[in-house]
């Protein structure tokens, strides 16, 4: 099983965070690299080999990571020289990816069984699968709903479910290869390409414990909860 680890970005969200070290490299608890975390997941779950797309500050996370050999993994690198968006990098590396793989973004904290999402991938025959999660978003003021200049419906700070992406994907290189290496393509793009071809993605719902570390509250909250969770997210790792 292959798995590719999309750290290019520049963690803007996360600064000042992030004015020295790429954004998977800020540390969890004070004990570990967010990056270190995935890679020994990924490790414990029965990958044998990824490859990181690595930009801003890419050679800190080579020198950090090396070969992979302390966690179990081959670890080979692809740099991004400019912005390519979140699937942009799976196409300059077509020629050293299975014909499925997992694809990940390098901040995400969470339990999710990615050889789970691989297999349930595969067996979905669909072209892309993406990993859900069910997030609460809260409004902190009162909405009114208006017609005609009057006002027909007011609600007090209300709450909205959403079911959202998790930033972990598996992939087929079918999938991709209408696409051109080299120009920037989006998962939003990916997806609304999808939907208009009639080929939609398989939605592949998680209800366990997971956090986007490129939003600073919750990359407080990470912190504030890691001693509590550690054994939950490096379990048989």
């Amino acid at each position: 099983m292959h798995a590719v680890i999309l750290a290019g970005g520049k963690g803007v969200r996360l600064l000042p965070y992030t004015t020295s070290l790429p954004k998977p490299l800020v540390p969890i608890g004070g004990q570990h690299a967010i990056l270190e975390i995935v890679l020994r997941q990924l490790s414990a779950a029965g990958f044998t080999s990824c490859t990181i797309a690595i930009g801003h500050l890419g050679h800190i996370i080579r020198a950090y990571v090396g070969n992979g050999s302390r966690w179990g993994l081959r670890v080979g690198y692809s740099t991004e020289d400019s912005p390519l968006g979140t699937m942009g990098p799976l196409l300059t590396m077509m020629d050293r990816l299975p014909e499925h793989f997992l694809v990940m973004n390098g901040d995400v904290l969470t339990d999710l069984d990615y050889a789970d999402v691989l297999r349930t991938h595969e067996e979905s025959e669909a072209p892309l699968t993406i990993a859900t999660y069910a997030r609460e978003v809260r409004i902190d003021f009162g909405v009114l709903t208006t017609e005609a200049r009057r006002v027909v419906a007011f609600t007090e700070k209300p709450s909205i479910d959403y079911r959202v992406s998790m930033g972990v994907y598996g992939v087929s290189r079918d999938t991709l290869a209408s696409y051109t290496p080299g120009l920037p393509l989006g998962f939003d793009e990916l997806v609304l390409d999808l939907l208009k071809s009639e080929t939609p993605p398989h939605a592949y719902e998680f209800d366990g414990y997971w956090l986007d570390i490129g939003r600073p509250d919750d990359y407080d909250r990470a912190n504030a909860e890691f001693t509590t969770h550690r054994s939950l997210l490096l379990k048989g790792a």
